[in-house]
């Protein structure tokens, strides 16, 4: 490679038989800066949970020393991670860098922005997740811990207590959606597949982004008790936590389907247009 103002140029090819395609003869290979050497080192090390959340990443004057570049080059590297959500910048006295714990709404805002490329709706996104909640849902009933069962036995619990004390038993929607998210998220966690749980997550906060807007915007009370009934959601609940219990997967699955159905013909009841995500994430 020969390089030119900063950059590489391959000048040849891999040997006859490589499988590796070889980048052509011509084609430039820009060297990366030091800033994002530096964000790739501090990348790794999260990952693989050697820096974690909460965290506090060494001083600056530490981390130039140790790195050997200057102030800019390493407040360049931290701009990086800040992009990714992977640290936070506190500037003053008593500031410096910590590392954050992961957040599924980064990777929806990502995952959104994808699909906002191909005119992706709302429906489309609710579609997805109807394939994948419920294979979630049947794999966490099969292997769920006491745990598991008390922590979703809970938040039913927390859903009833939020009819009870509101006003003609219909509760705040804002506190009755994030009290179901939490369930649609356990859900999520614990069905053993790492790849399902973050994938099921991106696309569940995606939706509740959404029923959010739609709640801000002015729901009334009469649209909010309209079916499903909260009685009848709660009844479905409580059908799901025994299926758990009893370790029944197909029932659990085949419940949890028919149960987002049924949610998806009220969650677009107020949208009729079907909107496009890049509409609810502008």
């Amino acid at each position: 490679m020969t390089p030119i103002n900063g950059t590489f140029i391959y000048m040849s090819v891999t040997a006859t038989g490589s499988s590796a395609e070889a980048p052509r003869v011509g084609t430039v290979m820009r060297a990366p800066k030091t800033a994002e050497l530096i964000a790739g080192h501090l990348r790794r090390q999260i990952v693989r949970g050697e820096l974690t959340p909460g965290e506090t990443l060494p001083p600056e004057m530490q981390l130039m020393e140790q790195f050997g570049v200057s102030r800019p080059t390493l407040r360049e590297a931290f701009r990086i991670l800040e992009a990714e959500s992977l640290i936070g910048v506190r500037r003053g006295a008593r500031g410096g860098a910590q590392v954050l714990a992961p957040d599924p709404m980064v990777a929806a805002r990502h995952v959104a922005l994808l699909l906002q490329l191909q005119g992706t709706t709302i429906q489309d996104v609710y579609e997805a997740r109807m394939v994948s909640e419920p294979v979630c849902a049947g794999m966490l009933a099969r292997i769920r811990t006491d745990e598991d069962l008390a922590d979703l036995q809970e938040v039913v619990a927390k859903l009833s207590s939020l009819i009870k004390s509101a006003p003609e038993q219909t509760p705040d929607m804002s506190q009755w959606s994030a009290t179901t998210y939490r369930f649609h998220e356990l859900l999520l966690q614990r069905c053993g597949n790492k790849t399902l749980a973050v994938q099921g997550a991106v696309l569940a906060d995606i939706v509740e982004t959404h029923l959010a807007r739609t709640i801000s915007q002015g729901m009334s009370r009469e649209q909010q008790a309209q079916p499903p009934s909260i009685d009848k959601t709660l009844r479905s609940y409580r059908k799901m936590v025994r299926l758990i219990e009893a370790r029944d997967g197909d029932g659990a699955e085949k419940h949890w389907r028919s149960h987002m159905q049924i949610a998806a013909k009220y969650l677009f009841m107020f949208d009729p247009q079907n909107m496009p995500l890049v509409d609810l994430f502008s």
